[in-house]
């Protein structure tokens, strides 16, 4: 394998790997880079969720780039708007000429007296090599391959068709058929009022419930400041004016959850009228923010419930039969489609096997580093979102700090970036906090945070803000590795398109 080098070489080409280009052609103008995505096209989870109805939970004035307005008047937008909003942002940027589809990564190999990492992948042709000075993973949180499903007993006598959401086939048509979801998270309740307008019913199964709110599908106020005001500053007014709603209903939520609780299930009420059971459809038995909320624009499932073209059942699976469901009650739910959409699975970095000067890297052993880099391994990070927020409001200041420290060794004359626990004494805390099966199944997988900063990961955007822009970059960070004067000569770069 011929090796090509690049001063960073940054995994995946979704929203996180379309801002770390940004990111580095304005903050680092002079580094070369690389974007190496394993699919045949960019936007990572929006141009491979195909299912009906598909769309963001968090607001596009959120989950929109810092640097790039949401100008269209949803706030919550529909997948194939987000896709076009990503891929606009990489063609009007020159980013996607950075980009090296099927390239899918396999192991990275760093090397001290190099100062590199020696990336390896499956290429279109075969595998590749190239090496780098940072390694940036962009790559998302779950595995694109294949989606969580608990072994349902007897699935196999069922005679219709068992479909998972991350896989849609284009080929269903469940016109005039009986339709049920198996869940109740935003992909649950996302699908049922898509699917009632042409599904003779559809049935949301789910074995407990999760909160719902309604929020409208347009912003009033960010639309009517866009007509008032040039559009990147009535942007960012909203941008900021949504942030602090939601730190705010977050923070209120932990400190007050019985009040938190009982105004949710008041709106619920509202929606549904005083005669629907909420207390059994849309009780949760945990707090609110314990996992995410699930949000339905304009209350379409609300619509769609009180419309009777779709219905709750809250009850365990005992069997699949050759016409439906059997449920632990005795009930069977009649069916000729069962959607699992039962979660996803993570999967962190992509499953990427490291290596530091020849010793395999578990990163499960290791501390997170503000939330994006780890314990002993340096040079490489990777971008994480936030749970109680938009993914990207973490996703662009990580991509910032990055650049911040590429620009600090550079300046410094030094070559390796790497986080130290040193004399801190860390008590080892889970990852995340939340409470969600997706999340409680997988978390020995990845790495621990610590019992304080810059190892404890806040989820506050505020927060964040100020340690990643303007905060240290010296805390629990061993700057080293000076570059000699006679460096080995570089195989040829792409140029960096500004």
């Amino acid at each position: 394998m011929g090796l090509e080098h690049f001063d960073v070489v940054v995994v995946g080409a979704g929203i996180s790997g379309i801002g770390a280009g940004y990111h580095l052609q304005k903050l680092c103008r002079d580094r070369s880079y690389v974007i190496l995505e394993g699919r045949a096209a960019m936007g990572g989870t929006w141009d491979l969720f195909r299912y009906p109805g598909i769309r963001s939970d968090s607001d596009m004035y959120t989950l929109g780039y810092s640097f790039r307005p949401w100008t269209e008047a949803k706030a919550i937008a529909d997948g194939p708007s987000i896709l076009k909003y990503v891929n606009d942002t990489a063609s009007e940027a020159g980013i996607d000429r950075h980009i090296r589809y099927r390239h899918h990564v396999k192991q990275a190999a760093w090397s001290t007296p190099d100062a590199r990492w020696t990336v390896e992948a499956d290429g279109p042709d075969g595998p590749v090599a190239f090496t780098c000075n940072f390694l940036f993973m962009c790559s998302g949180y779950y595995n694109y391959a294949r989606g969580h499903t608990p072994d349902f007993p007897e699935a196999e006598s069922f005679a219709g068709r068992i479909v998972h959401p991350q896989f849609w086939p284009e080929d269903l048509d469940y016109s005039g058929k009986n339709v049920v979801v198996i869940g109740s998270g935003a992909t649950a309740v996302t699908l049922v009022p898509a699917m009632a307008d042409k599904a003779a019913h559809v049935t949301m199964l789910q074995r407990s419930p999760t909160y719902v709110v309604s929020r409208p599908a347009e912003d009033g106020f960010a639309n009517w400041l866009r007509r008032k005001l040039p559009a990147m500053l009535a942007y960012d007014i909203t941008r900021w004016r949504n942030v602090l709603f939601q730190m705010f209903f977050y923070n209120l939520a932990r400190k007050r959850p019985e009040k938190t609780k009982a105004r949710l299930l008041e709106m619920v009420r509202t929606e549904l009228g005083p005669d629907y059971d909420v207390a059994t459809h849309f009780t949760p038995r945990y707090n609110p923010w314990d996992q995410r909320l699930c949000l339905v624009p304009d209350g379409d499932l609300f619509a769609s419930l009180k419309k009777g073209e779709a219905s709750v059942v809250t009850d365990t699976i005992e069997r699949f039969t050759p016409t439906g469901i059997k449920l632990s009650s005795g009930a069977e739910l009649p069916a000729d489609v069962i959607v699992t959409a039962t979660g996803l699975e993570l999967q962190l970095l992509s499953d990427v096997a490291f290596s530091v000067d020849g010793a395999a890297v578990d990163l499960s052993q290791t501390f997170n580093y503000k939330g994006m880099m780890y314990s002993d391994v340096p040079n490489l990070a990777s971008s994480f979102g936030y749970t109680n927020a938009s993914w990207t409001l973490k996703a662009d200041l990580t991509c910032a700090y990055v650049c911040r420290l590429l620009n600090t060794m550079k300046k410094r004359g030094l070559r390796q970036a790497t986080p130290r626990i040193g004399d801190d004494v860390l008590t080892p805390e889970p990852f995340l906090s939340f409470t969600s099966g997706y999340v409680t199944r997988a978390m020995e997988k990845f790495p621990k945070q610590g019992s304080k900063k810059p190892w404890k990961l806040y989820q506050n955007y505020a927060k964040d803000v100020v340690s990643l822009r303007f905060g240290s970059v010296d805390d629990g960070m061993e700057f080293s590795n000076p570059a000699s004067r006679k460096q080995p000569a570089e195989p040829v770069r792409e140029p960096v398109t500004a």
